[in-house]
């Protein structure tokens, strides 16, 4: 999967609202390129709210084991939740191990920073975790959508 077909596949969820910085946004450089996926019915971005997704082109500080700095590679971010955390990866929420590598490609993974919170991470979906890439991209919606609707009645 390509990043363009990622993020066509999430503006084709309802309410989802995709943010892609540029460097006209006032955005932070490092963050340009990125793409940060929110629920927000009314496409105004969330004050308080996290994206349930996002993708990732660069290494972040504290956020290099993927090694994102490789040419042509990107890293889908997935905040799947603990019982699609478990289902994955065969147990509960966590970082990857000191000995996991979180640089391998078109596998689903612990998110390298925030594994113990239940998101899940896929650097260069392929033909391996293409479709699992789309289900928990669809869960994680669920799951967001499901939070905003709760919050606001």
């Amino acid at each position: 999967m390509t990043i363009d077909e990622i993020i066509d596949f999430m503006l084709d969820l309802d309410g989802v609202l995709a943010i892609r910085p540029g460097p006209d946004d006032g955005s932070p450089e490092i963050s340009w390129g990125d793409a940060f996926f929110s629920y927000s019915p009314d496409a105004v971005a969330p004050a308080t709210a996290q994206p349930f997704a996002t993708i990732v082109t660069k290494n972040y500080p504290g956020d290099e084991r993927s090694c994102l700095d490789r040419p042509d590679t990107f890293r889908v971010n997935i905040a799947a939740g603990k019982e699609a955390f478990i289902d994955r990866t065969g147990h509960a929420p966590r970082v990857p191990a000191a000995d996991d590598d979180p640089g391998v490609t078109d596998a689903v993974m612990a998110h390298p920073v925030y594994g113990s919170a239940g998101w899940l991470a896929v650097v260069n979906p392929g033909r391996r975790t293409d479709a699992a890439t789309c289900e928990l991209l669809l869960g994680a919606y669920h799951l967001a959508r499901s939070r905003h609707e709760r919050r606001t009645g």
